[in-house]
């Protein structure tokens, strides 16, 4: 297993060439569609920006949904807009507003949304790219992700196990959206992400995905995104808060719907297990031995 780098703090900040490609073929790229919402955040806009053009992915669809910055934001999306598929500047209802903006323009094969204060780790495109050449049917693929903090230094690994819809509701977040990508096709038929929630948006439509008979998701090893931590993300202000009453919501919401009659106890005991045998038999024992750490 490759090593983790200290940063991913080079990728981000490598000033963007435009490479010329060939006209794209769809049966070895699919098209991804990458949203980010950005409200007043131009002290990390660029990097996120930087971390899906530096892809260079061949068949990308990118739209930047700003809420109307005043922070210098702008002038750092008309700098990138050549290599835009769309971008606006105007007051919205808030991020989950911003992102449902770009996933209704989008034309992709898959859609993920990055946001304003997080990144993409390098090649994780090709590595959605390479899988899908081998699981085309997957509705949703998902990778590990990264933490790291305002200077892109990398704090912790995240690893997921593959998915499992109880594991995900009984037990909470089992795919990152920093990883994430969907098949455009679901959000047509089931629904864009929920625009009554501020905090749990992508809990909420994994969840409404996972309870969907025949559903298939596929984890890929490797590392395809960073959620930073820093003052402002919601993650540090509404988390005890907001977080943990949509989550609860959410819940109550899709229990109901999962095919086992076992309890919420019987599930958290597995899950928790199963999560933990999961990298034992990958053989991630420093890992295994770092994550219990944190949970004493």
């Amino acid at each position: 297993m490759a090593s983790t780098p200290a940063s991913l703090h080079p990728f981000v900040t490598k000033p963007y060439s435009s490479v010329s490609t060939n006209r794209t073929d769809s049966r070895t790229y699919p098209k991804l569609t990458v949203v980010t919402p950005s409200y007043n955040q131009a002290q990390y806009l660029e990097r996120t920006i930087l971390s899906v053009l530096n892809q260079q992915y061949p068949n990308l669809e990118y739209f930047i949904m700003d809420g109307g910055s005043t922070d210098g934001s702008v002038d750092i999306i008309k700098k990138y807009a050549p290599y835009l598929a769309g971008w606006v500047s105007e007051k919205d209802k808030g991020q989950t507003d911003a992102i449902n903006k770009g996933f209704k323009r989008a034309t992709g094969d898959y859609v993920a949304f990055q946001n304003s204060d997080d990144v993409f780790a390098p090649d994780a495109f090709h590595r959605v790219a390479e899988a899908w050449r081998k699981a085309p049917d997957t509705d949703v693929f998902f990778g590990d992700m990264y933490i790291t903090d305002e200077a892109d230094v990398i704090l912790e690994e995240m690893r997921a196990p593959a998915f499992c819809a109880e594991c995900h509701i009984y037990e909470g977040m089992q795919v990152f959206n920093q990883s994430l990508f969907i098949r455009r096709e679901h959000l047509i038929r089931f629904g864009m992400l929920d625009e009554s929630l501020r905090f749990v948006i992508d809990y909420e439509i994994v969840a409404r995905l996972g309870v969907q008979p025949g559903m298939q998701f596929k984890h890929v090893n490797g590392f395809w995104g960073g959620f930073r931590v820093q003052p402002d993300a919601k993650s540090s202000t509404i988390a005890s808060t907001v977080g943990l009453q949509e989550h609860r919501q959410v819940k109550e919401k899709y229990q109901p719907m999962l095919t086992s009659h076992l309890g919420a106890s019987f599930w958290q005991r597995y899950c928790r297990l199963r999560k933990l045998m999961t990298f034992v038999l990958k053989g991630e024992f420093a890992y295994v031995r770092h994550r219990l750490r944190l949970n004493k």
